[in-house]
């Protein structure tokens, strides 16, 4: 089994998106009026969801965010803020989460991409691998929500995470410098989603829907 080296700037945004949609998935948890156990949960796989999916398909097991307790300190420390800290957060501007759910997806787009790389997948999988460890922490998050997930009916979500993965996935291929290539590939990610909740961009849909 091939090891992925140990990269400073892949753990540092892993952890950065871990903590962010840590805070996210306590946030949301806040607003459903969850316990504290609930609290928990919601924010554990909510930062951690994506990445176990992309590690058992890559092969990297056990996952990372199991091998390695800071994952779920990171996670834990996220809910408790949010839970402990929940008459403030009730009233965190919408504008505000959504910049915080943009930056969490393109942190975990650019991370989900290089460590698949690093496992020696095809790029185009290795692309793929990036959307789902943007989103799929997400979509777990809106199934215990019972909610429709945010990557089938958000205005150019999951299509932010593959573009951001794919800079990433190019630069790396044509052995462009890692950190622009990382920061490049998180802007596009993060801007794309941004401008296209601003200006309403949509995927097309099924005629008379």
């Amino acid at each position: 089994m091939l090891r992925p080296t140990s990269d400073a700037l892949l753990l540092a945004v892993d952890f950065l998106g871990t903590l962010v949609f840590a805070i996210e998935g306590g946030v949301a948890a806040a607003r459903g009026n969850l316990d504290l156990l609930g609290a928990l949960v919601l924010a554990f796989v909510t930062a951690l969801g994506g990445g176990i999916i992309r590690d058992v398909l890559i092969g990297a097991i056990p996952p990372n965010s199991i091998r390695d307790w800071r994952y779920g300190a990171i996670a834990f420390f996220g809910a408790i803020v949010a839970f402990f800290m929940h008459s403030l957060v009730l009233e965190i501007p919408a504008s505000f989460l959504t910049m915080l759910d943009a930056a969490g997806l393109a942190l975990f787009a650019v991370a989900g991409a290089e460590k698949a790389l690093n496992y020696k997948i095809h790029p185009f999988l290795a692309i793929l691998m990036g959307g789902i460890t943007g989103v799929g922490g997400g979509t777990v998050r809106d199934v215990l929500l019972a909610q429709v997930p945010t990557v089938l009916r958000a205005d150019v979500y999951a299509t932010a995470a593959l573009a951001g993965a794919a800079v990433v996935v190019i630069g790396l291929r044509l052995k462009l410098p890692r950190t622009p290539v990382a920061i490049c590939g998180i802007s596009v990610c993060f801007l794309l989603r941004m401008v296209s909740l601003w200006r309403h961009w949509n995927l097309p849909r099924l005629a008379g829907h």
